[in-house]
Protein backbone atom coordinates (compact mmCIF):
# COMPACT_ATOMS: atom_id res chain seq x y z
CA UNK A 1 0.00 0.00 0.00
CA UNK A 2 1.53 3.17 -0.87
CA UNK A 3 1.69 5.86 1.70
CA UNK A 4 3.14 9.48 2.56
CA UNK A 5 3.91 11.80 5.22
CA UNK A 6 0.60 14.04 6.01
CA UNK A 7 3.38 17.02 5.62
CA UNK A 8 4.94 16.28 3.02
CA UNK A 9 5.87 14.27 -0.27
CA UNK A 10 8.96 12.05 -1.50
CA UNK A 11 9.88 14.71 -4.38
CA UNK A 12 9.82 18.19 -2.85
CA UNK A 13 9.60 17.54 0.72
CA UNK A 14 7.09 20.17 0.95
CA UNK A 15 3.92 19.27 -1.25
CA UNK A 16 1.27 17.03 -1.12
CA UNK A 17 0.16 17.35 -4.65
CA UNK A 18 3.05 16.29 -6.75
CA UNK A 19 2.91 13.08 -4.63
CA UNK A 20 -1.37 12.58 -5.78
CA UNK A 21 -0.46 13.16 -9.36
CA UNK A 22 2.42 10.49 -9.10
CA UNK A 23 0.14 7.31 -7.50
CA UNK A 24 -3.35 8.72 -8.67
CA UNK A 25 -2.75 6.21 -12.18
CA UNK A 26 -1.36 3.48 -10.09
CA UNK A 27 -3.16 3.65 -6.87
CA UNK A 28 -6.85 2.80 -6.38
CA UNK A 29 -7.20 2.14 -2.65
CA UNK A 30 -9.60 3.21 0.19
CA UNK A 31 -8.69 6.39 2.68
CA UNK A 32 -7.17 4.81 5.70
CA UNK A 33 -5.14 5.94 8.42
CA UNK A 34 -2.30 3.64 9.81
CA UNK A 35 0.51 3.65 12.32
CA UNK A 36 3.99 2.78 10.46
CA UNK A 37 6.39 3.44 13.42
CA UNK A 38 6.64 6.32 14.89
CA UNK A 39 4.78 9.09 11.94
CA UNK A 40 1.38 8.45 11.29
CA UNK A 41 0.76 8.68 7.87
CA UNK A 42 -2.68 8.64 5.51
CA UNK A 43 -3.71 6.77 2.55
CA UNK A 44 -5.65 8.83 0.10
CA UNK A 45 -7.57 7.44 -2.41
CA UNK A 46 -6.54 8.98 -5.73
CA UNK A 47 -10.22 9.45 -6.99
CA UNK A 48 -10.75 12.15 -3.87
CA UNK A 49 -7.50 13.21 -4.58
CA UNK A 50 -8.17 14.82 -8.11
CA UNK A 51 -11.68 15.93 -6.98
CA UNK A 52 -9.73 18.17 -4.28
CA UNK A 53 -6.97 19.62 -6.32
CA UNK A 54 -10.09 19.97 -9.50
CA UNK A 55 -11.94 21.68 -6.56
CA UNK A 56 -8.52 23.92 -5.46
CA UNK A 57 -6.76 24.76 -8.62
CA UNK A 58 -8.05 27.68 -9.18
CA UNK A 59 -7.11 29.16 -5.79
CA UNK A 60 -3.58 28.84 -6.86
CA UNK A 61 -4.00 31.58 -10.10
CA UNK A 62 -3.73 35.13 -9.32
CA UNK A 63 -7.28 36.40 -8.35
CA UNK A 64 -7.51 38.99 -10.94
CA UNK A 65 -6.06 37.03 -13.52
CA UNK A 66 -9.27 34.16 -12.89
CA UNK A 67 -11.95 36.97 -13.38
CA UNK A 68 -10.43 38.57 -16.25
CA UNK A 69 -12.28 38.07 -19.68
CA UNK A 70 -10.05 36.96 -22.69
CA UNK A 71 -9.10 39.13 -25.33
CA UNK A 72 -11.01 38.29 -28.58
CA UNK A 73 -8.59 38.29 -31.14
CA UNK A 74 -9.32 37.57 -34.96
CA UNK A 75 -9.79 34.01 -35.98
CA UNK A 76 -6.88 32.81 -38.37
CA UNK A 77 -7.47 32.81 -42.12
CA UNK A 78 -7.74 29.16 -42.20
CA UNK A 79 -9.40 28.31 -39.03
CA UNK A 80 -12.02 30.77 -41.20
CA UNK A 81 -11.96 28.43 -44.09
CA UNK A 82 -12.67 25.60 -42.69
CA UNK A 83 -15.39 26.93 -40.51
CA UNK A 84 -17.01 28.73 -43.61
CA UNK A 85 -16.02 26.03 -45.95
CA UNK A 86 -14.68 28.23 -48.34
CA UNK A 87 -11.25 28.16 -49.86
CA UNK A 88 -9.28 31.06 -49.18
CA UNK A 89 -9.21 32.97 -52.15
CA UNK A 90 -13.47 33.08 -52.02
CA UNK A 91 -12.90 34.82 -48.70
CA UNK A 92 -12.66 38.59 -48.43
CA UNK A 93 -11.32 39.75 -45.04
CA UNK A 94 -12.36 42.85 -43.82
CA UNK A 95 -12.11 42.24 -40.03
CA UNK A 96 -9.24 42.94 -38.72
CA UNK A 97 -7.84 46.04 -40.25
CA UNK A 98 -5.12 44.67 -42.52
CA UNK A 99 -3.43 46.00 -45.27
CA UNK A 100 -4.46 44.74 -48.60
CA UNK A 101 -1.69 45.37 -50.39
CA UNK A 102 0.53 43.52 -47.76
CA UNK A 103 4.38 44.74 -47.39
CA UNK A 104 6.94 46.24 -49.56
CA UNK A 105 8.79 43.68 -51.98
CA UNK A 106 11.68 45.11 -50.28
CA UNK A 107 10.67 43.18 -47.35
CA UNK A 108 10.78 40.02 -48.95
CA UNK A 109 14.20 40.29 -50.75
CA UNK A 110 15.71 41.52 -46.90
CA UNK A 111 13.66 38.05 -45.62
CA UNK A 112 15.00 36.16 -48.56
CA UNK A 113 18.93 37.34 -47.44
CA UNK A 114 18.62 36.39 -44.34
CA UNK A 115 17.42 33.51 -45.26
CA UNK A 116 20.43 32.58 -47.33
CA UNK A 117 22.86 33.85 -44.21
CA UNK A 118 24.92 31.71 -42.35
CA UNK A 119 24.65 34.28 -39.67
CA UNK A 120 21.57 35.02 -38.64
CA UNK A 121 18.95 32.72 -37.60
CA UNK A 122 20.60 30.91 -34.22
CA UNK A 123 22.43 34.05 -33.03
CA UNK A 124 20.51 36.26 -31.21
CA UNK A 125 19.44 39.94 -32.18
CA UNK A 126 20.47 43.35 -31.13
CA UNK A 127 18.65 43.58 -27.57
CA UNK A 128 18.85 47.46 -28.46
CA UNK A 129 17.78 47.20 -32.35
CA UNK A 130 20.05 49.76 -32.87
CA UNK A 131 19.81 49.62 -36.65
CA UNK A 132 15.93 49.53 -36.35
CA UNK A 133 15.99 52.45 -34.32
CA UNK A 134 18.42 54.88 -36.10
CA UNK A 135 16.31 53.71 -39.22
CA UNK A 136 13.23 54.92 -37.24
CA UNK A 137 15.45 58.14 -36.02
CA UNK A 138 15.26 59.11 -40.01
CA UNK A 139 11.54 58.03 -40.13
CA UNK A 140 10.17 59.68 -37.60
CA UNK A 141 13.05 62.93 -37.47
CA UNK A 142 13.23 62.14 -33.50
CA UNK A 143 16.57 60.99 -32.35
CA UNK A 144 17.09 57.53 -31.18
CA UNK A 145 17.71 58.38 -28.07
CA UNK A 146 13.87 58.89 -27.29
CA UNK A 147 13.02 55.44 -29.28
CA UNK A 148 12.29 52.33 -27.87
CA UNK A 149 11.28 48.99 -30.53
CA UNK A 150 9.18 46.48 -29.48
CA UNK A 151 7.45 42.76 -30.54
CA UNK A 152 4.15 45.10 -31.24
CA UNK A 153 3.00 48.40 -30.28
CA UNK A 154 1.06 45.42 -27.94
CA UNK A 155 4.10 45.02 -26.03
CA UNK A 156 5.22 48.19 -25.40
CA UNK A 157 1.65 48.91 -23.79
CA UNK A 158 1.95 45.89 -21.62
CA UNK A 159 5.77 47.41 -20.54
CA UNK A 160 4.51 50.56 -20.16
CA UNK A 161 1.32 49.18 -17.54
CA UNK A 162 4.18 47.05 -15.77
CA UNK A 163 6.25 50.14 -15.38
CA UNK A 164 3.81 52.38 -13.46
CA UNK A 165 1.08 49.95 -12.44
CA UNK A 166 1.50 48.43 -8.88
CA UNK A 167 -1.93 46.19 -7.99
CA UNK A 168 -4.71 48.73 -7.51
CA UNK A 169 -3.61 51.06 -9.18
CA UNK A 170 -5.47 53.28 -11.53
CA UNK A 171 -5.32 53.70 -15.22
CA UNK A 172 -8.03 55.49 -16.94
CA UNK A 173 -9.76 54.25 -20.27
CA UNK A 174 -11.74 56.02 -22.82
CA UNK A 175 -14.14 53.13 -24.56
CA UNK A 176 -15.08 52.38 -27.07
CA UNK A 177 -11.63 51.69 -27.80
CA UNK A 178 -8.88 49.56 -28.69
CA UNK A 179 -9.04 46.58 -25.93
CA UNK A 180 -5.45 45.71 -25.17
CA UNK A 181 -5.39 48.59 -22.67
CA UNK A 182 -8.06 47.22 -20.06
CA UNK A 183 -6.56 44.16 -20.81
CA UNK A 184 -2.96 44.74 -20.24
CA UNK A 185 -3.98 46.63 -16.92
CA UNK A 186 -5.96 43.91 -15.13
CA UNK A 187 -3.17 41.37 -16.16
CA UNK A 188 -0.85 43.35 -14.30
CA UNK A 189 -3.15 43.83 -11.24
CA UNK A 190 -4.16 47.62 -12.08
CA UNK A 191 -7.57 48.75 -12.10
CA UNK A 192 -9.78 50.18 -14.94
CA UNK A 193 -11.59 53.28 -14.64
CA UNK A 194 -13.95 53.94 -17.95
CA UNK A 195 -14.89 57.12 -19.44
CA UNK A 196 -17.30 56.31 -22.14
CA UNK A 197 -16.90 58.77 -25.15
CA UNK A 198 -19.38 61.31 -25.84
CA UNK A 199 -22.21 59.65 -28.78
CA UNK A 200 -20.16 61.15 -31.79
CA UNK A 201 -17.12 59.05 -30.34
CA UNK A 202 -15.28 61.80 -29.17
CA UNK A 203 -13.06 61.89 -26.20
CA UNK A 204 -15.29 63.72 -22.99
CA UNK A 205 -12.60 65.63 -22.05
CA UNK A 206 -14.22 67.50 -19.21
CA UNK A 207 -15.37 64.07 -17.82
CA UNK A 208 -11.67 62.49 -17.82
CA UNK A 209 -10.47 66.03 -15.93
CA UNK A 210 -13.49 66.53 -13.09
CA UNK A 211 -12.74 62.39 -12.92
CA UNK A 212 -8.49 63.26 -12.21
CA UNK A 213 -9.53 65.90 -10.04
CA UNK A 214 -12.06 64.17 -8.21
CA UNK A 215 -9.39 61.40 -7.48
CA UNK A 216 -6.60 63.74 -6.35
CA UNK A 217 -9.62 65.12 -3.44
CA UNK A 218 -10.01 61.67 -2.06
CA UNK A 219 -6.12 60.93 -2.12
CA UNK A 220 -5.87 63.90 0.30
CA UNK A 221 -8.21 63.37 2.29
CA UNK A 222 -8.57 58.95 1.75
CA UNK A 223 -5.08 58.59 0.65
CA UNK A 224 -6.70 56.74 -2.18
CA UNK A 225 -3.85 56.58 -5.26
CA UNK A 226 -4.83 59.14 -8.10
CA UNK A 227 -4.48 57.81 -12.17
CA UNK A 228 -1.61 57.13 -13.12
CA UNK A 229 -2.17 56.75 -16.57
CA UNK A 230 -4.31 57.76 -19.38
CA UNK A 231 -4.67 55.77 -22.55
CA UNK A 232 -5.65 57.28 -26.16
CA UNK A 233 -5.92 56.00 -29.31
CA UNK A 234 -5.50 58.85 -32.51
CA UNK A 235 -7.31 57.55 -34.86
CA UNK A 236 -9.50 55.92 -32.88
CA UNK A 237 -10.03 52.43 -32.85
CA UNK A 238 -12.88 51.38 -33.84
CA UNK A 239 -14.52 55.00 -34.90
CA UNK A 240 -11.57 56.31 -37.20
CA UNK A 241 -11.76 59.57 -35.29
CA UNK A 242 -9.06 61.93 -34.25
CA UNK A 243 -7.93 63.86 -31.21
CA UNK A 244 -7.59 67.30 -31.52
CA UNK A 245 -4.77 69.58 -30.56
CA UNK A 246 -6.41 71.34 -27.66
CA UNK A 247 -7.81 68.71 -26.18
CA UNK A 248 -4.58 66.89 -26.15
CA UNK A 249 -3.13 70.00 -24.50
CA UNK A 250 -5.78 69.87 -21.50
CA UNK A 251 -5.16 66.38 -21.08
CA UNK A 252 -1.00 67.08 -21.09
CA UNK A 253 -2.14 69.29 -18.12
CA UNK A 254 -3.02 66.60 -15.64
CA UNK A 255 -1.13 64.76 -13.32
CA UNK A 256 -0.87 61.74 -15.29
CA UNK A 257 0.87 59.88 -18.03
CA UNK A 258 -0.29 60.13 -21.55
CA UNK A 259 0.05 57.36 -23.66
CA UNK A 260 -1.00 58.25 -27.20
CA UNK A 261 -1.41 55.36 -29.76
CA UNK A 262 -0.75 56.53 -33.24
CA UNK A 263 -1.08 52.86 -35.01
CA UNK A 264 -3.17 54.37 -37.98
CA UNK A 265 -1.88 57.98 -37.69
CA UNK A 266 -0.35 57.26 -41.55
CA UNK A 267 -3.80 57.16 -42.87
CA UNK A 268 -4.90 60.58 -41.24
CA UNK A 269 -6.29 63.49 -43.20
CA UNK A 270 -4.84 66.86 -42.25
CA UNK A 271 -8.83 67.82 -42.38
CA UNK A 272 -11.97 66.29 -41.74
CA UNK A 273 -14.97 66.98 -44.67
CA UNK A 274 -16.25 64.27 -45.45
CA UNK A 275 -19.69 65.03 -46.89
CA UNK A 276 -22.37 63.62 -49.51
CA UNK A 277 -22.46 66.88 -50.87
CA UNK A 278 -18.60 66.49 -51.76
CA UNK A 279 -18.01 65.07 -55.78
CA UNK A 280 -15.98 61.87 -55.97
CA UNK A 281 -13.95 64.35 -57.74
CA UNK A 282 -13.35 66.51 -54.91
CA UNK A 283 -12.85 63.91 -52.57
CA UNK A 284 -9.93 62.12 -54.75
CA UNK A 285 -8.43 65.56 -54.90
CA UNK A 286 -8.27 65.95 -51.25
CA UNK A 287 -6.67 62.36 -51.03
CA UNK A 288 -4.24 62.87 -53.47
CA UNK A 289 -3.19 66.69 -52.81
CA UNK A 290 -3.52 66.88 -48.81
CA UNK A 291 -4.02 63.48 -47.51
CA UNK A 292 -1.24 61.47 -48.15
CA UNK A 293 2.25 62.86 -49.23
CA UNK A 294 4.81 60.25 -50.79
CA UNK A 295 8.12 61.70 -49.91
CA UNK A 296 10.64 61.71 -52.37
CA UNK A 297 13.70 61.83 -50.21
CA UNK A 298 14.72 60.57 -47.13
CA UNK A 299 15.07 63.74 -45.36
CA UNK A 300 11.19 64.63 -45.96
CA UNK A 301 10.24 61.08 -44.84
CA UNK A 302 8.77 62.52 -41.96
CA UNK A 303 6.82 64.89 -43.88
CA UNK A 304 3.80 62.53 -44.03
CA UNK A 305 3.38 62.11 -40.33
CA UNK A 306 1.27 65.70 -40.25
CA UNK A 307 -1.33 64.57 -37.49
CA UNK A 308 1.67 62.65 -35.18
CA UNK A 309 2.02 64.17 -31.60
CA UNK A 310 5.62 62.21 -31.78
CA UNK A 311 7.42 65.74 -32.05
CA UNK A 312 5.49 66.67 -28.78
CA UNK A 313 7.27 64.12 -27.20
CA UNK A 314 10.29 66.55 -26.83
CA UNK A 315 8.31 69.23 -25.61
CA UNK A 316 5.81 66.82 -22.95
CA UNK A 317 7.58 64.62 -20.46
CA UNK A 318 4.63 63.02 -19.05
CA UNK A 319 3.07 62.55 -23.60
CA UNK A 320 4.12 58.69 -25.07
CA UNK A 321 3.30 58.08 -28.48
CA UNK A 322 2.98 54.45 -30.12
CA UNK A 323 3.49 53.51 -33.50
CA UNK A 324 3.39 50.05 -35.62
CA UNK A 325 4.00 48.58 -38.71
CA UNK A 326 1.47 46.52 -38.78
CA UNK A 327 -1.19 48.86 -41.13
CA UNK A 328 0.68 50.92 -42.78
CA UNK A 329 3.64 48.91 -43.65
CA UNK A 330 1.40 45.38 -43.93
CA UNK A 331 3.98 43.68 -40.99
CA UNK A 332 1.14 42.60 -39.40
CA UNK A 333 2.30 38.89 -38.88
CA UNK A 334 5.78 39.76 -37.89
CA UNK A 335 5.10 42.23 -35.02
CA UNK A 336 6.84 45.55 -35.09
CA UNK A 337 6.41 48.41 -33.14
CA UNK A 338 8.00 51.58 -31.16
CA UNK A 339 7.33 54.07 -29.14
CA UNK A 340 8.75 57.83 -28.53
CA UNK A 341 9.26 58.35 -25.23
CA UNK A 342 10.50 61.04 -22.67
CA UNK A 343 14.27 60.50 -22.58
CA UNK A 344 14.16 59.91 -18.26
CA UNK A 345 11.52 56.76 -19.51
CA UNK A 346 13.89 55.16 -21.89
CA UNK A 347 16.48 53.51 -19.52
CA UNK A 348 13.44 52.32 -17.59
CA UNK A 349 11.97 50.76 -20.15
CA UNK A 350 15.12 49.20 -21.69
CA UNK A 351 15.92 47.63 -18.18
CA UNK A 352 12.14 45.64 -18.00
CA UNK A 353 12.01 44.78 -21.45
CA UNK A 354 12.90 41.29 -22.76
CA UNK A 355 15.93 41.19 -23.85
CA UNK A 356 15.66 39.95 -27.51
CA UNK A 357 12.55 41.25 -27.99
CA UNK A 358 12.27 42.30 -31.61
CA UNK A 359 13.44 39.30 -33.34
CA UNK A 360 16.10 39.40 -36.75
CA UNK A 361 12.89 38.44 -39.36
CA UNK A 362 10.94 41.74 -37.81
CA UNK A 363 14.08 43.34 -37.73
CA UNK A 364 15.15 43.20 -41.17
CA UNK A 365 11.45 43.41 -42.06
CA UNK A 366 10.80 47.11 -40.85
CA UNK A 367 14.01 48.32 -42.21
CA UNK A 368 13.04 47.67 -44.86
CA UNK A 369 10.42 49.09 -44.77
CA UNK A 370 11.51 52.29 -44.18
CA UNK A 371 13.49 51.91 -47.23
CA UNK A 372 10.60 51.81 -49.16
CA UNK A 373 8.83 54.65 -47.69
CA UNK A 374 7.83 56.07 -51.32
CA UNK A 375 6.19 52.95 -52.47
CA UNK A 376 4.08 52.28 -49.13
CA UNK A 377 2.87 55.38 -49.01
CA UNK A 378 1.35 54.91 -52.81
CA UNK A 379 -0.50 51.87 -50.97
CA UNK A 380 -1.99 54.49 -48.38
CA UNK A 381 -3.02 56.71 -50.74
CA UNK A 382 -5.07 54.03 -52.07
CA UNK A 383 -6.19 53.07 -49.00
CA UNK A 384 -7.25 56.59 -48.35
CA UNK A 385 -8.85 57.36 -51.83
CA UNK A 386 -10.80 54.19 -51.25
CA UNK A 387 -11.91 54.68 -47.56
CA UNK A 388 -13.62 57.89 -49.14
CA UNK A 389 -14.92 55.72 -52.19
CA UNK A 390 -16.35 53.52 -49.84
CA UNK A 391 -18.05 55.48 -47.45
CA UNK A 392 -19.60 57.12 -50.31
CA UNK A 393 -21.43 53.95 -51.18
CA UNK A 394 -22.53 52.97 -47.59
CA UNK A 395 -23.69 56.42 -47.13
CA UNK A 396 -26.30 54.74 -50.27
CA UNK A 397 -27.09 52.08 -48.34
CA UNK A 398 -30.41 52.33 -46.23
CA UNK A 399 -29.78 50.71 -43.44
CA UNK A 400 -25.63 51.41 -42.65
CA UNK A 401 -24.61 54.80 -41.49
CA UNK A 402 -20.85 55.13 -41.76
CA UNK A 403 -18.88 57.52 -39.33
CA UNK A 404 -16.10 59.38 -40.86
CA UNK A 405 -12.95 57.84 -40.13
CA UNK A 406 -9.11 58.87 -40.46
CA UNK A 407 -7.76 55.12 -40.48
CA UNK A 408 -8.37 52.50 -42.61
CA UNK A 409 -11.84 51.15 -41.53
CA UNK A 410 -15.37 52.85 -41.30
CA UNK A 411 -17.52 52.25 -38.36
CA UNK A 412 -21.13 51.64 -39.22
CA UNK A 413 -24.61 51.87 -37.72
CA UNK A 414 -26.51 49.51 -38.53
CA UNK A 415 -30.43 50.47 -38.70
CA UNK A 416 -33.63 48.57 -38.67
CA UNK A 417 -32.01 45.03 -37.67
CA UNK A 418 -29.35 43.59 -35.46
CA UNK A 419 -25.62 44.92 -36.25
CA UNK A 420 -24.78 40.42 -35.25
CA UNK A 421 -27.18 39.73 -37.71
CA UNK A 422 -25.74 41.36 -40.64
CA UNK A 423 -21.98 40.16 -39.57
CA UNK A 424 -22.94 36.89 -40.25
CA UNK A 425 -24.83 37.21 -42.98
CA UNK A 426 -21.92 38.46 -44.60
CA UNK A 427 -19.88 36.02 -43.25
CA UNK A 428 -21.89 33.38 -45.00
CA UNK A 429 -21.06 35.21 -47.95
CA UNK A 430 -17.73 34.51 -47.60
CA UNK A 431 -17.25 38.65 -46.48
CA UNK A 432 -16.07 39.11 -42.86
CA UNK A 433 -16.13 42.23 -41.29
CA UNK A 434 -15.75 43.04 -37.15
CA UNK A 435 -18.77 42.97 -34.70
CA UNK A 436 -17.43 43.80 -30.70
CA UNK A 437 -21.09 43.70 -29.19
CA UNK A 438 -19.46 45.32 -26.31
CA UNK A 439 -21.06 48.78 -24.53
CA UNK A 440 -21.34 51.55 -27.36
CA UNK A 441 -21.06 49.11 -30.35
CA UNK A 442 -24.09 47.07 -29.70
CA UNK A 443 -25.82 48.32 -33.57
CA UNK A 444 -22.22 48.55 -35.07
CA UNK A 445 -20.23 47.08 -37.24
CA UNK A 446 -16.52 47.52 -38.12
CA UNK A 447 -15.66 47.37 -42.21
CA UNK A 448 -11.91 47.66 -43.04
CA UNK A 449 -11.14 49.27 -46.39
CA UNK A 450 -9.91 46.66 -48.74
CA UNK A 451 -9.03 46.81 -52.32
CA UNK A 452 -11.52 48.22 -55.08
CA UNK A 453 -12.62 44.85 -56.06
CA UNK A 454 -13.06 44.04 -52.33
CA UNK A 455 -15.59 46.92 -52.11
CA UNK A 456 -17.45 45.73 -55.32
CA UNK A 457 -18.31 42.57 -53.41
CA UNK A 458 -18.89 43.94 -50.20
CA UNK A 459 -21.55 46.30 -51.69
CA UNK A 460 -23.08 43.80 -53.98
CA UNK A 461 -23.75 42.11 -51.01
CA UNK A 462 -25.09 44.74 -48.73
CA UNK A 463 -27.63 45.85 -51.96
CA UNK A 464 -28.17 42.10 -52.92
Amino acid sequence: MTTFDSSSCSSCKSCKSCFALRTTKKENRVIDNVNDGPTKKTVIEPTMLIERLANNKKTRIRPEIARMAPYTPIVPFEVLSRRLGRSAENIIKLDANENPYGASPRVYAALGDIARSPLNYHIYPDPGSTALREALSEYTGIDASHLVAGHGADELIDLVIRLFIAPGDVVLNCPPTFGMYPFDTELNGGRVVNVPRRSDFSVDVEAVVSLVERYQEQEKVMHEPAPKLLFLTSPNNPDGGLLGDDELRELLGLPLIVVLDEAYIEFASPATSISKKMSMQQRRMRVTQRDVIAPTNPSERHANNKKSRAQWVLEHENLIVLRTFSKWAGLAGLRVGYGIFPLWLVPELMKIKQPYNVNVAGAAAAIASLQDVAYLMENVRKIVEERERLFAALEEVDFLEPVPSHANFLLCRVLGRPAAELKEELARQGILVRYFGTPGLREYVRISVGKPEETAALLQALTA
